[in-house]
């Protein structure tokens, strides 16, 4: 690392941090989308079939944009001689949006609102990452 991102270690320890909560939630989401598309469109027979749904199927579209944060982040850590501040104050920003959630928002808030209610675990997960965005 340079001398211009050690200064930027804390904030880097931070943006790995919040992708790490990130990660977590994502899953414990594809889990729970996952079980509520089962319970109205019947099981889905292998990984693979899940897999093509959450990259295709319209009922995943609302996680798009928490998967290809994630994305982001990955490659803003993989080049950390190249990091600037103003790149990760801007994810630090993205993920507070994508974090928003709320009963009459836009269709991707509900869902998230939707799931937030229906598991306590997404719920803490959820209050977790607003913490560790403070």
């Amino acid at each position: 690392m340079t001398s211009t991102n050690s200064a930027l270690e804390p904030e880097i320890k931070q943006l790995r941090e919040v992708r790490h909560g990130f990660l977590r939630l994502h899953k414990a989401l594809l889990d729970a989308e996952r079980e509520t598309y089962e319970q109205h469109f019947g099981k889905i027979q292998t990984n693979g079939d899940f897999f093509q749904l959450v990259i295709s199927h319209e009922w995943f579209n609302w996680l798009r944009p928490m998967s290809q944060f994630i994305v982001q982040v990955d490659e803003l850590l993989d080049d950390k001689d190249a990091i600037a501040a103003g790149q990760i104050h801007d994810l630090m920003q993205q993920a507070q949006q994508l974090l928003k959630a709320s009963e009459e928002g836009t269709l991707t808030e509900q869902r998230y609102d939707q799931a937030i209610q229906r598991s306590p675990d997404i719920a803490f997960m959820h209050a977790a990452l607003l913490n560790s965005l403070k």
